[in-house]
């Protein structure tokens, strides 16, 4: 409060936010940096901000960043980097709007991981990838993933939160519940003697992961579809 002919002072840091907080924002700005360490060449990113789809009225952009960690070489890794997007919106159908494209997000995300990992065992190449992909449109981020390539989110308030799942056998009880369940063993390498060693893995093949693009040698519970998280 304060009496006629007082000037009550706001500090600068107040003013910005109340300011901020009022302005709508239709496209937040996209900041982005990059590093890798592949000692084995298998591990590949995407990142890819200026994005172009086309609307009823008129062209949209959106960002996509990838991360493709690659085992028993770099194939699949490489096959799904250059596929992967396209295959997703190719599962969109044309002309929607914002909201509806949106929307229809996570499903042609499910079916495009799904034809990218068909079209890659057609190949007859064993090699296989984790997938971590994340598409931002305005204020609304999608991640899909298959295998233990984690996607972290901290909120503008400070909470961190998981928009990936780890789909590594030794720490997601689910994955190993769907294998069994489907008549696969999960168990550990055994050196004979009764004598365990290592990470669980999926038998046959013997991965550590339950879910993956690719690995078309390690038997018919390592599947492409992957998990899928929206936020705004």
């Amino acid at each position: 409060m304060s009496s006629k002919g007082e000037h009550q002072t706001v500090p600068l840091s107040v003013l910005l936010k109340r300011e901020s907080e009022s302005e709508k924002i239709e496209n937040p700005e996209i900041l982005h940096g990059q590093a890798s360490q592949s000692k084995k060449g298998e591990d590949f990113t995407l990142l890819k901000t200026e994005c172009q789809r086309a609307m009823g009225d008129g062209v949209a952009t959106f960002s996509v960043f990838g991360l493709f960690d690659g085992h028993n070489g770099s194939a699949a890794a490489i096959y799904t980097k250059e596929n992967l997007l396209n295959n997703v919106l190719s599962a969109i159908p044309a002309d929607l709007n914002r909201d509806e494209w949106v929307a229809a997000l996570p499903r042609a995300l499910v079916a495009g991981f799904v034809k990218t990992d068909k079209d890659f065992q057609a190949k007859a190449k064993t090699s296989g990838t984790t997938v971590t992909f994340v598409i931002i449109d305005g204020w609304v981020v999608t991640v899909a993933s298959v295998g233990d390539s984690r996607c972290i989110f901290e909120s503008g308030e400070g909470g961190i939160y998981y928009l990936s799942a780890d789909h590594r056998l030794e720490c997601n009880e689910e994955e190993r519940e769907r294998i069994t369940s489907s008549g696969g063993e999960v168990g550990r390498l055994n050196t004979g003697g009764g004598t365990q060693i290592g990470p669980l893995r999926c038998w046959p093949g013997g991965l550590c992961l339950s879910r993956s693009i690719g690995d078309m040698d390690v038997g018919e519970y390592i599947v492409p579809v992957p998990y899928v998280k929206q936020v705004k």
